[in-house]
């Protein structure tokens, strides 16, 4: 007999359920069936708490989101903190460093975080506005946090922006994007260290001190 669970508890297992899965076989061979099994519950149990397997996957990659956006706010801290512009790098390229090594360690949840995309998008092509809305809800909640991080880094080395801090996060994290894809196909960590290191100082050169 299983034990009844509250529905965020189980929601959540069902989700770490449905990532373990789809990161071996994919989001197009992700079923509602494959992910009762992988949980060890009943197909109907998924269906209680996620309408269809657009809702699930909807919830992977929310969940893939805020693995994202914890690294780069746990990498904050005032102990270390040096004023000015060469404080702001200092602080920008520690996130973008946490934030990597994230990755690095969950490259095939990386993937998948792709394939999601992918997948909504496709469904918002064949007219699911709810797909389309949360597809652009990840990346804004993404950004958010972002934009935090880059406004503590600011507060915390006397620095101003010089551009509206959305564009700024836009600007971090649409480069960061293009670095995971490139750095899936061809593992050049030495290419993404490097690039890294360009990234902090390009961000860092859109503020000034005050």
């Amino acid at each position: 007999m299983q034990t009844r669970l509250p529905v965020d508890v189980r929601r959540a297992h069902l989700v770490t359920a449905a990532l373990n899965r789809a990161e071996r076989l994919g989001i197009d061979a992700l079923t509602v069936g494959g992910v009762a099994e992988e949980a060890g519950v009943h197909r109907g149990a998924v269906y209680y708490c996620f309408e269809s397997k657009e809702a699930l996957v909807i919830a992977m990659g929310e969940g893939l989101v805020a693995d994202v956006t914890a690294a780069l706010q746990a990498s904050f801290q005032d102990d270390r903190v040096v004023s000015g512009i060469r404080g702001l790098r200092t602080l920008i390229h520690s996130g973008l460093t946490a934030l990597w090594l994230l990755v690095e360690r969950t490259a095939d949840r990386q993937l998948l975080s792709y394939e999601i995309k992918t997948y909504l998008l496709r469904h918002r092509a064949l007219g699911s506005e709810h797909a389309a809305a949360i597809a652009s809800g990840q990346y804004r909640i993404r950004d958010s946090a972002s934009r935090e991080y880059f406004e503590m880094c600011a507060r915390a080395t006397g620095t101003q922006w010089l551009e509206p801090i959305d564009s700024v996060a836009r600007f971090g994290m649409a480069t960061v994007d293009g670095l995971i894809l490139r750095w899936l196909v061809d593992h050049d960590d030495i290419a993404v260290i490097a690039a890294l290191d360009d990234l902090s100082g390009l961000i860092a050169l859109k503020a000034v001190e005050i």
